[in-house]
């Protein structure tokens, strides 16, 4: 228990203490009193400490702001008479927190993966000029230049390649099967134009 304690005790001083200032800055700035700064910063402490556990807490910043904006939302429905500036306040509280949530994370890293799957899955020529135009931002002058080919060439490869990867990412099934499908697909037409 004493160990399990230590441990709250330490995260808070890494991950929350240092975001204080941040906080009552910001509550300053927004018009609360330093009053009732004070009592918000006090009970989002007190949230804090009524916590069970702290292993699902990601992000200690994010999380003393989202428990901020509570402790405000909970004071402005309380109060029987709440002024003009406050609801708008309120509204103010919703860019708090910059970074993404985990979800977002998540599936913007398995987006990614699907995209660098059905890159991966286009013809080694198409693939090239693609990531030569694309992600290294040549010219098409330059591409055909280094390749070795008519600027007409990579005009059309390009193409072909932006519209094979916006095919293959539109498709319901999944980034495996669609980069699959992508891949057999680019094949048989590169055997049809070959």
């Amino acid at each position: 228990m004493a160990e399990a304690r230590e441990k709250f005790v330490a995260w808070v001083g890494a991950q929350i203490l240092p975001h204080e200032g941040d906080v009552r800055r910001w509550l300053s700035r927004a018009g609360w009193k330093r009053d009732e700064i004070d009592d918000i910063v006090q009970d989002a402490y007190c949230r804090i400490a009524a916590l069970v556990s702290i292993d699902h807490i990601q992000n200690g910043r994010a999380y003393l702001f989202q428990t901020i904006r509570s402790v405000v939302t909970d004071k402005l429905r309380q109060a029987r008479v709440i002024s003009i500036a406050r609801p708008t306040e309120l509204a103010l509280l919703n860019v708090l927190d910059h970074e993404p949530s985990a979800e977002r994370i998540v599936a913007s890293r398995l987006e990614l993966r699907r995209v660098q799957a059905v890159i991966q899955a286009l013809p080694e020529r198409c693939r090239t000029i693609f990531m030569l135009r694309r992600v290294d931002g040549l010219s098409q002058r330059e591409i055909a230049r280094r390749l070795g080919v008519t600027e007409n060439v990579v005009e059309a490869q390009a193409a072909r390649g932006l519209r094979l990867i916006l095919s293959a990412l539109t498709e319901d099934d999944g980034g495996k099967e669609a980069a699959s499908r992508t891949q057999s697909d680019v094949k048989g037409s590169s055997r049809q134009r070959d």
